[in-house]
């Protein structure tokens, strides 16, 4: 009898010892897209082919759910703000690079390599990342998330629109903004009621106000937001030439919808301008192609490829571009970052890792082909997204990695929305701007070249 006593003691130890534990968990991703909606390709990818994925690896006990969210990149910045702050929000979510540095500071999040551990360092993935994409989702040297890849922005044409003004849409670059001007004006000539410009102004579009249009055109003034030494510049010639282009634009000629700029859902209005033929002329980033104008879309363009073709934006002249340029882009980056607070740092960490994996963003292709921040994935079958890299990306810049660039691009948006609703003057604007951004980061911080 003690004999099996023993041999059954011994048999249960060794099960008990050797046996592979079953892993329980939940994990929640967030991201600003929804399927049919929003960023459609990327709820589709995560829900299709992420997810699947990952519990498949990881066994029945891993359950993963995505949160669509349908608002604004603001929205979901003010959401994971709250949550990070007060211990909640989802495991994994998605992220704007440019908001690392004020949510590091502000203490909302961590490195990678501090949450994750060995696991971290130790990934395979890293030797197909660059030092500058890896640098779109850090800060001060420390990886805070992944990028799923990078952008440039670009004049979106309606060729069908150009040729009924009587312009050639194959052979239409503006070499300058009077170039440029001169286009919107024959459009709007010959349909009175159209808006056949828009650069992105105003509170209400956010971060798009910044990147998509106040940098867009301050670029081709040879000015960036900064100074070369880090300074904030506060009142330029530049910054006014800027504001000028917004004035005659939306206030002086009517070339633009002013109403747009100032609404709560302008940006979905400029949208549907551009794929209801009231907008010729629109400056965005690539995504614009990738997602808001794809057949699946809200804002689908039908026949795209047919009526829709893009061009560089010009400096304000040739040659007095950023470094000197004809012409002028900027590129950032969005991705995923992980909570602070999540009860499964270390399964985070590989849920993201998988996102980010050969195969996964080889898969993601499928469903929207881009610039994939891994040099081992080809953008296969995307000739918009091979010519606009290979002809942007060597002119490119990219935003201040600096924790007050937030509330400074928040004046940014004030500042052309006092213009572009008539408010203030360019000067006053300027002026004001100056104050504001004098007080968020100290006056030895800024440079005034007026």
């Amino acid at each position: 009898m003690r004999i099996h006593l023993h041999a059954f003691w011994l048999s249960l130890a060794a099960a008990t010892t050797f046996a592979s534990p079953t892993i329980s968990a939940d994990l929640s991703i967030t991201c600003r897209c929804v399927e049919g909606g929003v960023n459609s390709e990327l709820a589709a990818w995560v829900k299709k082919s992420v997810i699947p994925g990952f519990t498949k690896m990881k066994g029945d006990g891993v359950k993963v759910t995505l949160t669509e969210f349908a608002g604004s990149d603001e929205q979901l910045t003010q959401q994971l703000a709250l949550d990070f702050s007060t211990g909640a929000g989802p495991d994994v979510a998605g992220f704007d690079g440019f908001l690392i540095p004020s949510f590091v500071e502000g203490g909302l999040l961590k490195p990678l390599d501090e949450l994750a551990g060995d696991a971290v360092t130790k990934w395979d993935g890293w030797s197909h990342i660059t030092e500058g994409s890896k640098a779109l989702m850090s800060y001060q040297g420390k990886a805070y998330g992944l990028s799923l890849g990078t952008d440039v922005r670009v004049i979106f044409v309606r060729a069908d629109l150009l040729k009924e003004a009587g312009i050639d849409p194959a052979s239409w670059q503006p070499k300058s903004w009077a170039d440029l001007l001169d286009t919107a004006r024959k459009l709007k000539a010959k349909k009175p009621d159209s808006f056949p410009l828009q650069i992105n102004a105003g509170v209400p579009m956010g971060e798009a106000t910044t990147m998509q249009g106040y940098w867009m055109a301050l670029l081709g003034t040879g000015e960036e937001v900064t100074d070369d030494k880090g300074r904030y510049i506060v009142s330029s010639q530049g910054i006014l030439d800027t504001l000028n282009l917004y004035k005659t634009v939306y206030v002086d000629e009517k070339l633009g919808d002013q109403r747009a700029q100032l609404l709560g859902d302008g940006r979905n209005r400029t949208f549907a301008n551009f794929r209801d033929g009231k907008t010729a002329l629109l400056l965005e980033s690539d995504w614009f192609y990738r997602s808001v104008t794809a057949s699946d879309s809200e804002f689908a363009v039908e026949n795209r490829d047919e009526v829709m073709t893009w061009a560089k934006m010009p400096a304000k002249e040739p040659g007095k571009g950023i470094r000197g340029q004809d012409f002028v882009t900027i590129s950032g980056g969005t991705g995923f970052v992980l909570n602070p607070n999540s009860d499964e740092k270390e399964l985070a960490w590989e849920l993201l890792a998988f996102m980010n994996s050969k195969e996964q963003l080889a898969e993601f292709q499928k469903y929207e082909p881009r610039i994939r921040i891994r040099d081992d994935v080809e953008i296969a079958e995307a000739p918009f997204l091979a010519e606009t890299s290979q002809a942007l990306l060597p002119l490119t810049t990219a935003r201040p990695n600096d924790a007050k660039y937030n509330a400074v691009s928040a004046e940014v948006q004030r500042m052309t929305e006092a213009v572009v609703s008539g408010e203030l003057s360019p000067e006053q604007a300027m002026s004001r701007y100056r104050e504001a951004v004098i007080r968020i980061v100290g006056e030895e911080n800024t440079v005034s070249l007026l």
